[in-house]
């Protein structure tokens, strides 16, 4: 039986096949090279000695003392950044669908200026007006401004997020519920939105895993006690094993990533099972298309 064909791309002829092979050797090749450069070098610094790993195994204080308090302060900073810039980001992108070309000014306006304002400058920002406005503890400030900022910043995103997520949905569902005599609020709760939830889970996930990622900028500039910056004291107390402790942190952000991305892939996958859907995903790129504001024609 012959191969069906394909309109994607040329099956590549023995020739080809030949030339694929022959880069993907020289790829394994070099990759193979910077990896042994690699481990040498870190050989020749006595950076793969048992002793600068072996902390990690053997001794539950480095747990106890410097990974665990600071994994929760991470958690706890993106739990609330999470809890707060969701609601706050579907607000934000359904006021950007309203009538009134006011909210959908004033929407945009908010939207765009802390979109366009980088994470960090927000989180520095926060912390300098709640020194000099309020009167929260040293201690705790750090952790008050790297939430802030991630809320204000996400928050924006989201609202992307959502608006791309309700105009990737088939006019015929506006048209549908207008027709059975539905307001527009009504439409939007118990129509739009629901239908949008599965189109937007892959950017959402996408952004949450931006949201624990960027905690770490807290611990760089404004002394927060997370993860990453546990890395510091840990390395001074423990031999200089600066490689094995950003090693053993970049793990711990990984897992806590994947299983972020797990659940969310499994809640996605359920929501589909549960409920027909459109069929449209909301990505990234989806959203940047979206950036200024504007009418949309189904949402008159």
């Amino acid at each position: 039986m012959k191969d069906k064909p394909t309109v994607l791309y040329d099956v590549p002829g023995p020739r080809a096949r030949r030339r694929n092979l022959v880069w993907s050797l020289l790829f394994l090749m070099a990759l193979a090279a910077v990896i042994w450069w690699v481990v040498t070098s870190l050989a020749d610094k006595n950076q793969l000695e048992w002793s600068k790993w072996a902390p990690f195994f053997t001794d539950a204080r480095v747990w106890e003392t410097y990974i665990l308090p600071a994994l929760k302060n991470t958690v706890i900073a993106a739990a609330l950044a999470m809890v707060i810039a969701l609601p706050l980001g579907a607000l934000l992108g359904i006021l950007r669908l309203s009538d009134h070309r006011s909210v959908r000014a004033v929407a945009g306006t908010v939207v765009e200026f802390f979109r366009a304002i980088p994470v960090l400058i927000l989180m520095l920002f926060a912390n300098a007006a709640y020194s000099e406005f309020t009167d929260i503890s040293p201690d705790t400030r750090p952790l008050y401004a790297v939430v802030t900022g991630l809320v204000l910043y996400n928050a924006s995103v989201l609202a992307e997020v959502v608006r791309a997520g309700i105009l990737a949905l088939p006019a015929g569902q506006t048209d549908a519920a207008k027709a059975i005599g539905m307001r527009k609020g009504q439409t939007m709760v118990h129509v739009l939105l629901p239908q949008a939830v599965t189109a937007m889970l892959p950017a959402l996930v996408s952004q949450l895993v931006v949201i624990v990622k960027d905690t770490a900028l807290g611990g760089a500039m404004l002394g927060f006690s997370e993860l990453l910056a546990s890395v510091r004291p840990m390395s001074a107390n423990y031999g200089a094993n600066t490689i094995a402790c950003f090693t053993v942190v970049a793990v711990i952000f990984i897992a806590l990533n994947f299983a972020l991305t797990t659940f969310a892939s499994r809640l996605e996958r359920r929501l589909r099972r549960g409920k027909k859907s459109t069929g449209a995903v909301v990505g990234v790129d989806a959203v940047e298309e979206l950036a200024t504001p504007g009418e949309h024609p189904d949402t008159r």
